[in-house]
């Protein structure tokens, strides 16, 4: 191993930051092209949401250079400090924060407001990183497991409190990494149940769901008994926990669902299930964005020429819905070649992260990977009317320094981190 040199571009992979460079300049033309009218198209007009976006992109530079300045040792020692001040920040903004949309996300610093949960995915990751690297963890231990979750469920908690559903599910992305490090499939098994559950008793309702897993659960149960199986020979206990517990499941669901969810978030699901059509409310969003994006075809009607997108047709369309833009303007063509870039840094990522000889970066790389991942599949899944609408941007695309802030910072740490690998820890 060599001794690290001085200079903070040294081995750092220029790869990652060309895809990044890509991303942050094909996102600003589109939000150029969803935030400008024929009377605002100068380019450095600050007074616009695309001029500002100029102002967030160019106070990047000194984040990055910032992020490179320190030793990759800092960010290990530190992480677990610099989480516990983002959980006291993030716990701040519940009482000194700005309410915006309905939520109290925001710190306002005069004519300038952060979202502290856009830095605090950073953070866990890298606390995450720290607890998983230790020598003495392991992961296979309930109670290693536990502190995991505690990680990942306070700063989600501390969102949802806001409340901002759409970043909290970002939180599960975290899984992923869990499974790289040896977490058993099993938790994955129980999540995409509970998922298909949940969906079920929202389209059939609860006493019909409940009816038809009964009768499947009785189905397996006589079928195992025929073929004698170990399962239902020796555990009959744990079968009627099973019962017990999808009844419990299933009548809090549909509490859940009817009680506790506002009506427009109900709403929401029941368009995505195709129980209820609705173009003018609350499905309007996902209504307009599937028409912009269909109407781009699959070469579009090229850069400013879109005339859904300059008729103001998608709300939001610079920020959540900035991809219908891409749609419309670049077509098929180009909005495959937006998944491509956002794949090959995914990819490229993950091939750094297995050729760290840290453990903590390696864990890092991939809980920045899994962030990423998350973000681009909830955000254009919702775009396209697959996913139900969810408020997360797309990174490196929609509108806002905070969202553009939080990326950089996530992946630069990473960059630094990879920079460091061919040094002595």
């Amino acid at each position: 191993m060599r001794k690290e040199q001085n200079n903070i571009f040294a081995g750092i992979d220029w790869l990652s930051i060309f895809l990044y460079m890509i991303l942050v300049a094909f996102g600003w033309l589109n939000i150029y092209a969803a935030s400008s009218t024929e009377e605002t198209r100068l380019v450095f007009d600050f007074s616009t949401r695309y001029g500002k976006q100029v102002i967030w992109i160019a106070l990047s530079i000194p984040i990055v250079i910032f992020v490179l300045f320190f030793n990759a040792k800092f960010y290990e020692k530190f992480s677990s400090l610099l989480y516990l001040i983002c959980m006291v920040v993030l716990a701040g903004v519940l009482i000194f924060g700005k309410k915006i949309n309905g939520a109290t996300s925001w710190y306002s610093f005069g004519g300038i407001s952060l979202q502290p949960s856009e830095f605090a995915k950073t953070f866990t990751a890298l606390a995450l990183a720290k607890l998983m690297s230790d020598r003495q963890y392991n992961l296979k231990l309930k109670k290693n497991q536990l502190k995991a979750f505690a990680i990942i469920l306070v700063p989600a908690l501390l969102i949802a409190l806001q409340p901002d559903m759409g970043s909290v599910l970002i939180y599960f992305s975290f899984f992923f990494v869990l499974n790289r490090e040896g977490l058993t499939l099993s938790y994955f098994i129980i999540g995409s149940l509970a998922v298909i559950l949940f969906l079920l008793t929202v389209y059939l309702g609860v006493k019909l769901t409940l009816i038809l897993c009964l009768t499947i659960l009785t189905l397996y149960v006589l079928y195992a008994q025929y073929k004698n199986k170990r399962f239902v020979r020796f555990n009959a206990i744990r079968i009627i926990g099973v019962y017990v517990i999808t009844t419990i499941f299933l009548i809090t669901t549909g509490f859940v669902y009817n009680h506790v969810l506002e009506q427009h978030q109900r709403d929401r699901f029941d368009i995505l299930l195709g129980k209820i059509k609705d173009t003018k409310g609350v499905g309007y969003n996902i209504y307009q964005s599937e028409l912009t994006i269909s109407s781009g075809g699959f070469a579009g009607k090229g850069f400013l020429e879109g005339d859904r997108t300059l008729g103001n047709f998608v709300p939001e369309q610079d920020t959540d819905y900035i991809f219908s833009t891409v749609g419309e303007e670049w077509g098929f063509l180009g909005s495959s070649l937006v998944i491509i870039v956002f794949m090959l840094l995914l990819y490229r990522i993950i091939y750094l992260a297995e050729i760290q000889t840290n453990k903590f970066s390696r864990i890092y790389g991939y809980g920045i990977a899994s962030i990423l991942f998350f973000h681009v599949l909830v955000n254009v899944g919702m775009v396209i009317g697959i996913l139900p609408t969810i408020g997360i941007p797309l990174p490196f695309f929609s509108y806002g320094g905070s969202s553009l802030w939080g990326f950089t910072l996530l992946l630069f740490i990473f960059i630094r981190l990879d920079a460091h690998k061919q040094y002595d820890w």
